[in-house]
């Protein structure tokens, strides 16, 4: 792991630990590096800040790879990890603090919309897949996209989650097993 890398997961567990109130320091002192290192990769809290989201999303997207790759996995399986896939050492984030960004940093949470929005392709096949395998009824996909997206979208844009103290994690598990098997009891 390269430097820059190190950086971006010392900000994740700041993040974890102090929400949007983490300081340049918090990830210095978690790196024992000085700040001055961390300026001369990232110019502003803000820039590290958006360099982590697409960090994140990036490692998200290669955890995807494996899924669709494990041969081990039926389709079925492989849809319901993507659809709640979350990398290993991301399963900490309180993803229920992004929400406090769309006041302070605008710009953070707007890439966040945009990456969830973002990068469906491997689970679009995948259903189709499911789909012409018959181990899902023909659904539209636009529409489940949608539901989805409002969803993930409505976790992490109020305090819902955390008025109620349901974890991130728990309720996004919640949500794909409610989407894949209903809510009727077998």
């Amino acid at each position: 792991m390269d430097t820059k890398e190190l950086i971006m997961d010392a900000t994740i567990q700041a993040f974890n630990r102090k929400g949007i109130k983490f300081t340049m320091d918090d990830i210095a002192k978690e790196l024992h590096i000085s700040k001055k290192t961390i300026y001369t990769l990232f110019q502003t809290k803000e820039n590290l800040f958006l360099s982590t989201v697409d960090y994140c999303f990036n490692q998200i997207h290669q955890s995807e790879q494996h899924i669709l790759e494990d041969s081990s996995l039926t389709t079925l399986e492989k849809l319901e990890k993507m659809l709640v896939v979350l990398p290993e050492r991301y399963q900490n984030i309180d993803w229920r603090n992004i929400y406090l960004c769309k006041g302070k940093y605008p710009l953070i949470y707007v890439q966040i919309e945009r990456r969830l929005r973002t990068g469906w392709e491997n689970t679009f096949n995948l259903l189709n897949q499911a789909i012409e395998e018959k181990v899902i009824r023909p659904i539209s996909i636009p529409v489940l996209k949608e539901i989805v997206d409002a969803s993930l979208e409505h976790f992490i844009s109020s305090t819902v989650l955390i008025q109620y103290d349901v974890p991130y994690d728990t309720a996004l598990e919640e949500f794909i097993s409610i989407i894949m098997h209903g809510i009727v009891a077998k």
